[in-house]
């Protein structure tokens, strides 16, 4: 319940409403508008790569040896996301802060950034869709990208003056999610509204149960 609800102080009661979809409540790092379904990535892990694995050191003796290991990771980020766009991904949605070079290519390839999400968010995509996070540079760069999502939509929703991301997910079980923005003059009122609907909602699920058994 509370990955798909919002609380929005600050406007009458009448305001609240229900949206297909789910609302992310932070904004894009990267936002490139798109029409019709498109195909996202769930990333757990950043996208620019790693000079080294963890745990061993990396020395670099010269100045001409560490800017070559700059453009390494340009290059390789690069290819990462020409590699996302070729397999029609136009939105990564990221458990990570993800590095401005990341996000820089993002845009430039046309594809969207939300990151930062919650386990418990990443937790709901994940059941909602089928979908695992995404390992970029664990094999071959040129092996398909099947571990998409599908999104129905993709904007930006405004929220008085918060800026939240609002997407449509095409689900592969019965759930079809939907979030309830839940309106209210002040953060106690919603509060209060907020709790006595999850326990209508946790009353009918143990009313539903017993009528199954």
């Amino acid at each position: 319940f509370a990955e798909l609800h919002a609380a929005v102080p600050g406007l009458p009661l009448a305001s609240s409403k229900v949206l297909p979809g789910i609302v992310l409540r932070r904004d894009f790092a990267a936002y490139c508008p798109t029409d019709g379904e498109l195909r996202a990535l769930l990333v757990s892990e950043p996208l620019r790569p790693a000079l080294t694995a963890p745990g061993v050191e990396f020395v670099v003796d010269s100045e001409g040896q560490y800017q070559a290991s700059l453009r390494w990771i340009t290059e390789r980020t690069e290819a990462l996301m020409k590699h996302l766009q070729r397999n029609n991904v136009k939105l990564l949605l990221s458990s990570v802060k993800q590095e401005e070079i990341v996000i820089y290519y993002a845009k430039l390839y046309g594809v969207s950034v939300v990151e930062c999400l919650s386990s418990e968010e990443m937790a709901l995509i994940s059941e909602i869709t089928g979908v695992s996070p995404y390992t970029p540079f664990g094999g071959n760069m040129d092996r398909a990208v099947t571990e998409t999502a599908v999104v129905t939509f993709c904007q930006p929703l405004l929220l008085v003056s918060k800026r939240c991301v609002h997407i449509g997910l095409a689900s592969v079980c019965a759930f079809q999610p939907h979030c309830l923005i839940l309106c209210g003059p002040v953060d106690g009122v919603n509060e209060q509204h907020a709790a006595a609907l999850r326990e209508a909602f946790t009353m009918l699920q143990q009313l539903f149960k017993a009528v199954d058994q």
